[in-house]
């Protein structure tokens, strides 16, 4: 063997031994749904069962998120993403926080003023505003990019921010490292969304968090890694919506140190490896169908403008539902 490749192999194994030793047994684990929007067969919103869907969510003990990419923010206008937030805070009732998304693509006008208009109306809903990224942004230096945050950010009590892999949508962007740094260190931006599905960059940003601001949650957006959990990460999940009870069970089994914990979380992981398949934008489809299967929704139809899987989806989600005892 080669130096170098006695190297690489020292270095593989440092990385496999640094993984391990960052598991985080008995954690207490922060969930948050993303919040699917659903639709009756005529094409309005199914408005009650949003709304019944929300109540359960919160019931099961994790946030709601809603105006997010599974709730199709960016095909949504001013208007109808101000009903979703009409409709949470009403159902979910004074007092209990929710995360919402500030959506700010393809709107005239200055970066800033954009954020803070849509984050404006989402705190006077009693909601959490997080940041969804902006193309406008894309090739701004790191001090540029972290000066629009600060700028958007200052003021507010509590702001998520997001970083969005281009498989899900083409405004979104994965920071270098300075941008990270530069973020963590705005007083009112409490954590971050980091949805690259890289499990290597998402520890990454674990040990940047631990050793920079400790207090600042990495929440994973990793669909197909939700055990990143044990490593520190809280979570912010599309697949989350599919089954809030089963993720909130996971939960407490990861924090009592119940061995039950990994039969479900490869459940739930089993589930999330089909449902996120490529197309990735299409596992709203996914949930739709799963949700209708499972007798949540009253169809699954998905916005008009949302990529759609095959007929047979349901089909292949069946099995998933049951590994779940969801039917």
């Amino acid at each position: 063997m080669t130096l170098s490749g006695m190297t690489r192999q020292e270095d593989f194994l440092m990385t496999i031994k640094a993984i391990h030793e960052r598991r985080k047994l008995h954690r207490e684990v922060q969930g948050i749904s993303a919040a699917l929007l659903p639709f009756e067969a005529d094409g309005r919103v199914a408005v009650a069962a949003f709304q019944r869907h929300l109540a359960a969510t919160h019931r099961a003990g994790l946030m709601n998120a809603v105006n997010m990419d599974t709730g199709y923010v960016n095909y949504l206008s001013d208007a109808e993403k101000l009903e979703v937030l009409g409709w949470t805070r009403e159902v979910l009732g004074k007092g209990v926080s929710f995360v919402a998304g500030a959506y700010i693509e393809g709107r005239p006008g200055e970066v800033v003023a954009l954020y803070r208009e849509q984050m404006d109306a989402i705190v006077r809903m009693g909601g959490i505003p997080i940041l969804f990224q902006t193309a406008r942004l894309h090739g701004k230096t790191s001090t540029e990019k972290v000066a629009a945050y600060q700028a958007a950010c200052h003021g507010y009590p509590h702001v998520l921010g997001f970083e969005l892999g281009r498989m899900f949508a083409a405004n979104g962007e994965i920071f270098d490292r300075d941008t990270v740094q530069g973020l963590m260190d705005i007083p009112e931006l409490k954590g971050m969304k980091h949805s690259s599905l890289d499990r290597i960059a998402e520890l990454g940003r674990l040990t940047l968090r631990d050793a920079r601001r400790p207090d600042f949650r990495i929440y994973t957006g990793n669909d197909l890694g939700i055990n990143m959990i044990e490593y520190g990460s809280d979570y912010l999940l599309g697949l989350a919506t599919f089954a809030p009870e089963k993720f909130a069970e996971r939960d407490r089994l990861w924090k009592t140190g119940d061995p039950a914990y990994y039969a479900l979380s490869d459940a739930l992981q089993y589930l999330g490896n089909v449902a996120f398949r490529e197309p990735v934008p299409a596992y709203k489809h996914s949930a739709a169908a799963f949700l209708h299967l499972t007798g949540r929704i009253p169809t699954m139809r998905t916005h008009p403008k949302s990529p759609e899987r095959p007929s047979w989806e349901p089909e292949i989600l069946r099995s998933c539902a049951q590994r779940l005892d969801r039917v």
